[in-house]
């Protein structure tokens, strides 16, 4: 299926390793010029360097989207090298952490960046429509998995909340908001290789639960965001896409 996304524009934030790079990859390859950004120069470096090798037109910048200013003149500056913008993906988090400011660190690190994101490149993405893809998680609505009550997967629920109901009010204006939760995916340098490296029964346990036999890859959570950006999904707004294997239980609805 041709996605019809060659000469689009996409930003992409958190894009140096694991499911953002991925995501930019998968882009690049369907004819997309890219906007991209990290908080490590040289991981961002390998990562532009890269895509230009693959032919994509790239503008990338170090920076940690935790600052609002500095996220807002990287979109800006992203419309203004790359011509507008058609296509935005927000992919940051701050992580899981048990650390006494876990809660402050994942309103800073996942909540706000996207509230920020979207507030940044609207003025951009409606001078023609366009679509915004927010990265979320199975923990945002799965409360078996999570050993306990967190702050990552509460505030993963309120990102999953605020794409929803940014889908509604910005669809009158030619611009659709879908969430892809991923499940378990496994990459170099990812939690689950270092669970497999330090905590290989809670590895096997897991890995038992997935129907598909496998753990996720970032290929398969960036084909499914590639689709919800592109011209085929223009008919699809407000939808959390799950890529999980089959582990989440419940019934979608």
């Amino acid at each position: 299926m041709d996605l019809q996304l060659t000469g689009a524009r996409a930003l992409v934030t958190g894009a140096s390793r694991g499911i953002g790079r991925a995501i930019a990859e998968t882009l690049a390859e369907e004819g997309c010029a890219l906007a991209i950004c990290a908080r490590g120069q040289e991981g961002l470096d390998a990562a532009a360097s890269a895509l230009r090798e693959r032919g994509a037109t790239v503008h990338a910048e170090a920076f940690d989207v935790a600052d609002t200013a500095q996220l807002a003149g990287f979109v800006d500056r992203s419309a203004q090298q790359l011509g507008g913008l058609d296509a935005v993906v927000s992919n940051v988090s701050a992580g899981a952490s048990k650390a006494a400011d876990q809660w402050q660190r994942s309103l800073d690190g996942d909540l706000l960046p996207l509230v920020r994101l979207i507030e940044a490149a609207v003025p951009h993405l409606e001078q023609g429509g366009g679509s915004i893809v927010s990265i979320g998680t199975t923990n945002a609505f799965d409360t078996v998995r999570p050993a306990s009550p967190n702050a990552y997967s509460a505030l993963k629920a309120a990102v999953l909340h605020h794409a929803a109901a940014q889908s509604r009010a910005l669809a009158p204006r030619g611009i659709r908001v879908n969430t892809v939760s991923p499940g378990p995916i496994e990459f170099p340098g990812g939690d689950w290789e270092k669970i497999r490296a330090g905590r290989r029964e809670v590895y096997d346990e897991v890995l038992a639960k997935i129907p598909v036999g496998r753990y996720g890859r970032p290929e398969d959570v960036a084909a499914a965001v590639a689709f919800l950006l592109s011209p085929r999904s223009a008919f699809t707004t407000g939808v959390n896409l799950v890529v999980d294997g089959g582990i989440v239980t419940r019934v979608q609805s």
